[in-house]
């Protein structure tokens, strides 16, 4: 029997998991997640009205619920928590699946002040994620400025111009609820420094901003009128294509009076975020111009847009993972297709998937055939991998050592916990925030 340590139970750790067990019937997995919760960014990053790609968490509880795999959370690999290296001596394979953990940042001056925030942290506060903290991002608020034009980006802007009614169906965590429903935030912008034809967001995405209720949403023409594909986007890819058109069909449109204002703006460069009594109070942006190889240079012309709330959306980055090599430049773990390499040569046993194998590229589904391919790395190696010898039940070893894991009846007593709290609020599953509530829900055993 080849024993598995997946580690991460979002979709590349769940993949990796369920192609382990339908492609060799003699391999177990035991997937470990440092949170008590499984699935990864699948609940703690799709945005809570995005409920049909949230029901991918059915897909994801199948192979959770298999007879060879098992579930583990609460159990934290590296400083801390169990090293790599004793991880290593209970299975026989571990193959690391953690993700892109931080957010990139724009390294322009006043970009610590209070009010300037990563999307990222905006998204685990809304999500409910344990570690978030409720810093107050709305309060006091009247304008906001997005910091780029991905998909993350005009999630966080449609959540900062959504409803009350739209948002209390949803499983967001009471306070973010509340605090978005006492938002005085009226005017938000969406910036990005290059042009329409190459922002990163789906067409589908985009449009949503156009459906929202009592939301105006406009697009400035000059800013249109810059990108060489605007008058003709027909030579363009599809996708961006279809974003161009949606985009002029925006521009120049007459405002109507609106709860929200939704202004989307390209060819601005952000340089600067400056300071009113203590905080955020504007961005400062350089006009840029397309260079004519696929990029932009800045033009020394400025504008300032005001906001005392700044989310920088440009993109994650993978982080060292203690006890395993890590490329710098990349923000990945060095790896022959999905082999984990040290000084060039192949480490036997270890392996990686998901986004520290290749980058944060790609939507969810791109995670399926990566973890094939790990997982057949894997498979070609488990002849050698299987002679070495590992305990036979690595859970005992783990609570030898104090670790006390999360088990699947634990993760199972949570949703009932936060059935019952979205229950006693008047609303269906309301997710609870923070560790001692998750942890305290974990450990009941009361059916």
């Amino acid at each position: 029997m080849l024993r598995v340590a997946v580690v991460g139970s979002g979709p590349s750790g769940c993949y990796t998991a369920q192609s382990l067990v339908q492609q060799d019937p003699d391999v177990v997995v035991d997937v470990l997640d440092r949170l008590p919760c499984p699935y990864g960014l699948v609940r703690y990053g799709v945005a809570p009205d995005h409920e049909k790609i949230k029901s991918l968490q059915n897909n994801l509880r199948t192979v959770l619920e298999h007879e060879r795999v098992r579930f583990l959370g609460g159990v934290q690999i590296g400083p801390g928590g169990v090293p790599s290296t004793r991880l290593r001596e209970l299975y026989h394979a571990v193959v690391y699946c953690v993700g892109a953990a931080t957010d990139r940042h724009l390294g322009i001056p006043g970009e610590d002040l209070p009010g300037s925030w990563s999307a990222t942290e905006f998204v685990s506060w809304y999500s409910a994620h344990p570690d978030s903290v409720d810093d107050g991002f709305v309060r006091g608020a009247r304008s906001a400025v997005v910091i780029g034009v991905g998909n993350v980006a005009v999630d966080v802007t449609r959540m900062l111009a959504r409803g009350t009614a739209e948002l209390a169906p949803t499983d967001m965590p009471h306070a973010a609820l509340s605090s978005l429903a006492a938002s005085r935030i009226i005017d938000v912008s969406m910036v990005g420094r290059r042009g329409p034809s190459q922002a990163r967001f789906t067409t589908k995405e985009l449009r949503e901003l156009g459906t929202l209720p009592d939301t105006d949403v406009t697009v400035d023409p000059r800013d249109l009128a810059l990108d060489p594909a605007h008058l003709d986007p027909s030579g363009l890819p599809a996708a961006q294509r279809r974003n161009v058109e949606v985009l002029r069909g925006w521009a120049g449109a007459p405002s109507r009076d609106s709860r929200h204002r939704i202004r989307l703006r390209f060819f601005l460069r952000p340089v600067e975020l400056l300071a009113e009594a203590g905080r955020v109070g504007a961005v400062r942006f350089e006009r840029t111009v397309p260079d004519g190889r696929g990029g932009v240079t800045g033009t020394g012309r400025y504008e300032d847009i005001e906001a005392q709330l700044v989310l920088r959306s440009v993109g994650y980055r993978g982080v060292p993972l203690e006890g395993l090599p890590f490329d710098t430049a990349t923000g990945t773990v060095p790896h022959l297709a999905g082999r984990v390499l040290r000084e060039g040569l192949v480490a036997p046993g270890e392996y990686v998937a998901g986004w520290i194998k290749r980058g944060p590229t790609g939507v969810i589904g791109s995670n399926r055939s990566d973890a094939k391919e790990t997982v057949t790395s894997l498979l070609e190696d488990a002849g050698v991998l299987v002679r070495r010898a590992v305990p036979e039940e690595p859970l005992t070893a783990l609570r030898s050592a104090g670790v006390e894991p999360v088990e699947w009846s634990g993760w199972q007593a949570i949703e009932r916990a936060e059935a019952a709290l979205g229950a006693s609020l008047g609303r269906g599953v309301v997710k609870l925030p923070d560790w001692e509530s998750l942890l305290i829900a974990a450990h009941d055993d009361v059916v």
